[in-house]
């Protein structure tokens, strides 16, 4: 089970109801942060999930509103109690920003790894101890793609590996001893009494996992049908709602609802969760038509919204 929690839906400046871009992943009580707008603190406290257990920040691009929030927050994570190393990833120039938000938060009492521009899958393994940069135990995998905005932009999709169900009677017929069923299904292969045993000897086939992707500031690419293709939540920007500012959004690289829904659509996606509305766009709702015409299982985003995806049942 995965829970993801909206921290703020706004873009470019924060509203009196409405904080900057920032969302969160929650998966047994481990967390990763996308993004860190203003006002991500504050929604982060009204939730109550802490803030201890941040493993990953996933940063989408430099951007103020997507990244000022950084320095109070890694202070804010120190007081908590954190010594772990904390993961940073973003597009490329993610080390500079960094670096310079933290001119006002220079010492911490944990060490921040950043993956610059990653090219390849990031693979995590997670356990109640926090999770391991690939690790062994690998349950989550994170993907980047660049997409088109006026600043390096990175979207990412996060999917949810369910581990195989154990399979008795093919660990009888294998003749696996007893004594290492527990660690085959947890570790990896085991070495017994000389003999080398391997999960496949123990473990039926895989089973689907959750797939999630955030797509945001950015134009509609090619890839991104692909990348988010069968998506169990899309998260996408409308910075626009109407039709009639297309124009805007293409000058600024952003979308409107219309195209939002027409990705939706195109990488066959379960549900599409809107965000990172403009402040001119005070009633995102009134807009929902101009993409539920397109795609129908449509939510307009709000502070604190929370979403709970489940493994499907067998």
């Amino acid at each position: 089970m995965l829970d993801i929690a909206l921290l703020g839906c706004g873009g470019s400046m924060p509203m009196p109801e409405r904080y900057l871009s920032a969302l969160l992943l929650n998966y047994r009580g481990r967390k990763i942060l996308v993004d860190c707008g203003e006002g991500t603190q504050v929604s982060m406290r009204l939730l109550g999930w802490g803030f201890k257990t941040i493993d990953v920040i996933c940063i989408s691009h430099g951007h103020g509103d997507h990244t000022v929030g950084l320095p109070g927050l890694l202070s804010t994570i120190g007081n908590s109690g954190r010594i772990a190393p904390l993961t940073i990833i973003g597009p490329e120039g993610i080390t500079e920003i960094v670096k310079g938000l933290r001119v006002v938060a220079p010492y911490l009492p944990y060490e921040i790894n950043i993956i610059e521009n990653p090219l390849e899958p990031i693979k995590l393994g997670i356990n109640v101890d926090g999770i391991e940069l690939n690790g062994e135990l690998v349950e989550l995998d994170i993907r980047a793609l660049k997409v088109d905005h006026s600043a390096p932009c990175l979207s990412y999709s996060f999917y949810i590996r369910r581990r195989p169900r154990f399979d008795i009677s093919k660990a009888i017929s294998n003749k696996v001893p007893k004594v290492v069923w527990n660690m085959l299904q947890k570790t990896g292969a085991v070495e017994h009494a000389g003999v080398l045993y391997t999960p496949d000897m123990v473990l039926g086939d895989e089973r689907q996992g959750i797939k999630i992707c955030i797509v945001t500031d950015t134009r509609p690419t090619e890839e991104l049908p692909g990348f988010i293709r069968e998506s169990d939540l899309f998260i996408c920007e409308g910075t626009y709602g109407a039709e009639e500012d297309l124009d805007k959004a293409v000058k600024n690289k952003h979308m409107i609802f219309r195209e939002a829904a027409e990705l939706a659509c195109s990488g066959y996606v379960k549900e599409l969760l809107l965000t990172h509305f403009s402040p001119v766009m005070q009633n995102p709702e009134h807009y929902l038509l101009n993409a539920e015409s397109i795609f129908k299982n449509v939510t307009i985003g709000k502070d604190r919204l929370i979403k709970t995806i489940r493994f499907k049942s067998e």
